[in-house]
């Protein structure tokens, strides 16, 4: 369920990542390669990029199928971006949240995609979300797993965790919480990539020292693209990937 992609490296057309290759994102909507859970991808979309001397990313979200936004076309082919991350949405159930619930998700510099679901929603993520401040939870932009957990992150790196060591932590407190959750995390600060590969496919293509691209499948079928294990944190910049094994929770 769901299909996200980041990229950070050379200065690019949002369209030459999310649109213009042959098994692109926009494609992926209604036919992924590699999906292991669901369908079609037409609950929601959204992109986030960065533009020169602007700390904060701009996006552009919306409800339904990116295949028939008319302006997302245009604006995928005019803005430009040294990185970027977009996502187009399978809901794990219905919802009213519209395209508050796509991704991506927004702090500061940093923006989030959850490509995956929680095992036993919402229940089973009670405990956790009791331990968040209720200012944190009463400002959710929408009422998913995938909002809860980017709370999550956004706590413990407000506690002080750098962003990998924050995905991490999250992604074994939600393992332990429910098990059998499907949690591919994904985010950028503009300037790195991080992500984790736990229960859905993940996958990253690079050119040393020009742009790294990571992504749930490859969008061609270019044979550097490198699948990243399963149970895995990968940390990408455009210079060079650095996966690291993420071990279980303790039973």
């Amino acid at each position: 369920m769901c299909r996200h992609i980041a990229y950070v490296g050379e200065q690019v057309a949002i369209g030459e990542i999310v649109s213009a290759p042959p098994h692109g994102l926009v494609r992926q909507s209604w036919e992924p390669r590699r999906q292991r859970h669901g369908t079609v991808n037409a609950d929601g979309f959204g992109v986030g990029w960065y533009a020169d001397g602007d700390p904060v990313p701009g996006r552009y979200r919306r409800r339904g199928p990116v295949w028939g936004d008319e302006t997302f076309a245009d604006l995928a082919r005019v803005v430009r971006s040294s990185a970027l991350l977009a996502a187009v949405r399978d809901a794990t159930e219905a919802g009213a949240d519209g395209e508050a619930a796509a991704a991506p998700f927004a702090a500061g510099r940093l923006l989030f995609s959850h490509n995956g679901a929680v095992a036993g929603w919402p229940a089973s993520l009670a405990p956790l979300a009791a331990a968040l401040p209720a200012e944190e939870l009463l400002s959710l932009a929408a009422r998913s797993d995938s909002a809860l957990i980017w709370a999550l992150v956004r706590r413990r790196i407000a506690e002080g965790d750098d962003v990998p060591t924050a995905v991490a932590s999250t992604v074994r407190d939600v393992a332990a919480a429910a098990p059998g959750s499907r949690l591919n995390l994904l985010l950028t600060d503009g300037a790195a990539i991080v992500a984790t590969a736990w229960g859905d496919s993940l996958w990253y293509l690079t050119t040393p020292g020009r742009c790294t691209t990571v992504a749930s499948e490859p969008y061609d079928d270019d044979p550097r693209w490198r699948e990243v294990p399963d149970r895995t944190l990968l940390v990408a910049t455009s210079a060079d990937v650095f996966p690291t094994p993420l071990k279980e929770p303790a039973a």
